[in-house]
């Protein structure tokens, strides 16, 4: 499903324009899909002859990678209640399709994995429902809730497939479908208040505007917090007021009170253990959740994208409503090391330049990413440098710019009052300039002694420990290992009964060894059980967790076989897909299954919450 072309000269921002290939995209799934011929239904009412029971529960069903999509979901249940509509909340992994088809009010709410991809849990549910011999879904009722990231080319693509796929099976869509970026807060509430109380209404027969028109006021409304706590105002009564809570809105401004470099000499890479506190914040986590920390883009580069438009740093330009400094605005607002698909389509069309006019119409992304490589905006506006822009045009054309989320690599039992991050600094080298990670770079060179960072707790509920007595196998190179180091740490302060085994490893042993005084006191006291390494250049071939994973295939699987939960940290491009296939394999030979067989029975961890991934 691919985006339609959007002009260049359209009068929209960089976020306006996003919005609209959303829109547009989901318009043309839903016009170019084939209608599949007929089929049994899932359940047994018809279009002609069926209502929405408005007695039976709202499904509210998430599919989420990093538990957003979850939380929202119980938010949504919350603001049900809150207008007299009863509601439960499912995972996609446990909403099996005989039950879809008795459900006639449904509200999906899912993130988008990657590019494009379904998170891990509603993986099989999607597999099911675009099955072509599935049937009708004539008697539902829905509305679709997306997550993503608009840096990515399939922004919100999980949430268009199930969305049109619902449609194209009959059902009736109560709402149009939102699609929201990663600050996705004030979009998700408005969608949910204007959606919630037209489900009180819905039947199958109505449009989203007739149902407007027709549903009743609500009997309250409910400003939904950043941390999912609700201040409801009932009628007649004032608001009662809460403490505010850290997010994205007001980041806690923490001390890096710690910034050490753990990568030892002749490392291809540079790892750091950033320690930062939590002050009086009252910031509480969970081993497995993330630290969203807010960037700050490099100054010499905004300095000389000024020097590029010829202005002063203190031109006036309006963001978001408010008028500030330009340099000001470049420095904490907008994505500047990467660009975006409008500006490249604005350059385009504004400098003829012939390899990008030819890169940016033909749609080929693969070819377009590799141009991109190692390019920021001043690179994209030195394509042509007698073109002249201005401040006001540029910033258009770009993102916002976006909070980076980081693994937390400490328990809270163990390391009090403080969140800890493994973090790899980015740098490079291209068109003979030196470059790096807008974050990484910005935590590693450019916070001073009396300098804060703004930083709040992103939550994975997706990704946390078992029972105290259950196994637990961690796969996690490079700095993958942040959550386990986490994991290890907490299950030693809980005195967790259960075995531990850890695959870790990265280039060499001798100086990416990260946490190898840890790991090894982890092995001395016993908690521990097993710890296998790969150091994948210390040998003439090359040597990868996966491999080590395969090699003790057999006890690994009896683990599994035996109750463990599995977690996989890190690369989502090849390591993840790698350990996966491993997975396969592993349960296929161990286990004597088929590969279908074990693809069912890896989909039967994933359900049970025994495979969990925090992949990036």
């Amino acid at each position: 499903m691919q985006l339609p072309y959007i002009p260049t000269d359209v009068p929209f921002t960089g976020d306006q324009k996003a919005w609209l290939a959303g829109f547009l995209a989901g318009l043309n799934t839903r016009m170019t899909m084939p209608q599949p011929a007929s089929a049994p239904g899932l359940g047994h009412m018809s279009a002609e002859s069926s209502t929405a029971d408005v007695s039976q529960p709202l499904l509210i069903a998430y599919g989420t990678q990093t538990g957003n999509a979850e939380m929202l979901a119980e938010k949504a249940k919350a603001k049900a209640a809150e207008i007299g509509i009863d509601a439960r909340v499912c995972d996609l992994a446990d909403l099996d399709l005989a039950a879809l088809g008795t459900t006639t009010r449904l509200l999906v709410v899912t993130s988008t994995y990657g590019e494009g991809d379904m998170p891990d849990d509603a993986e099989d549910f999607w597999q099911a429902l675009a099955a072509p011999e599935v049937g009708r879904l004539d008697g539902l009722t829905f509305g679709v809730l997306a997550l993503g990231d608009s840096i990515y080319d399939g922004f919100c693509q999980a949430g268009k497939n199930v969305d049109a796929r619902l449609a194209e099976l009959g059902a009736t869509r109560v709402v149009e479908r939102v699609d929201c970026d990663v600050d996705y807060q004030q979009t998700a509430d408005e969608w949910l208040a204007r959606a919630l109380p037209l489900f009180a209404a819905a039947t199958p027969q109505q449009t989203g505007s007739e149902l407007a028109d027709e549903a009743p006021a609500p009997a309250a409304t409910v400003e939904l917090s950043e941390a999912g706590k609700d201040v409801t105002e009932k009628a007649g009564k004032p608001a009662r007021q809460r403490k505010s809570t850290w997010g994205r809105k007001n980041p806690y401004p923490a001390t890096v009170i710690a910034n050490t470099v753990l990568s030892g000499p002749g490392s291809a890479k540079e790892v750091r253990h950033l320690v930062i506190s939590l002050g009086d914040s009252g910031i509480t986590y969970e081993p497995g959740d993330g630290l969203s920390v807010v960037p700050r883009n490099d100054p010499a580069l905004v300095d000389r994208i000024i020097d590029r438009l010829g202005v002063s740093p203190q031109t006036p330009v309006v963001d978001r409503k408010e008028q500030r400094p330009l340099r000001e605005a470049l420095l904490h607002r907008y994505e500047i090391a990467t660009a975006s698909k409008y500006l490249v389509d604005y350059i385009a069309a504004r400098s003829g330049d012939a390899e990008l006019t030819h890169l940016a119409s033909t749609g080929d992304r693969e070819a377009l990413d590799a141009w991109l490589w190692g390019k920021d905006v001043l690179d994209l506006l030195n394509v042509d440098e007698s073109l002249t822009i201005t401040p006001d045009e540029l910033l258009a054309e770009l993102q916002p710019l976006a909070h980076r989320v980081y693994s937390i690599s400490s328990s809270p039992r163990a390391h009090a009052g403080t969140v800890h991050l493994t973090m790899a600094t980015v740098r490079y080298r291209s068109g003979e300039r030196d470059r790096g990670g807008v974050c990484s770079t910005h935590l590693a060179d450019r916070i001073a002694d009396d300098e804060t960072i703004g930083v709040f707790v992103t939550p994975n509920k997706s990704f946390r420990l078992p029972p105290d007595d259950a196994k637990v196998v961690m796969v996690g190179p490079g700095t993958g290992i942040a959550p386990f180091r986490a994991f290890l740490h907490e299950r030693a302060e809980r005195g967790a009964t259960g075995d531990n085994w850890l695959f870790f490893g990265d280039q060499h042993e001798t100086c990416d060894h990260i946490y190898r005084d840890e790991i090894d006191q982890f092995v001395s006291d016993g908690l521990l059980t097993h710890l296998d390494l790969a150091f994948s250049r210390d040998q003439e071939h090359k040597v990868y967790v996966q491999d080590r994973m395969r090699a003790r295939g057999a006890e690994l699987f009896r683990w599994l076989d035996d109750g463990a939960y599995l977690y996989v940290c890190g690369d989502a491009t090849r390591m993840a897909r790698d350990v996966d296939d491993a997975l396969h394999e592993i349960i296929a030979e161990h286990g004597g299954h088929s590969a279908s067989a074990a693809q069912d029975a890896v989909s039967q961890l994933k359900k049970d919450k025994r495979y969990m991934r925090d992949v990036y």
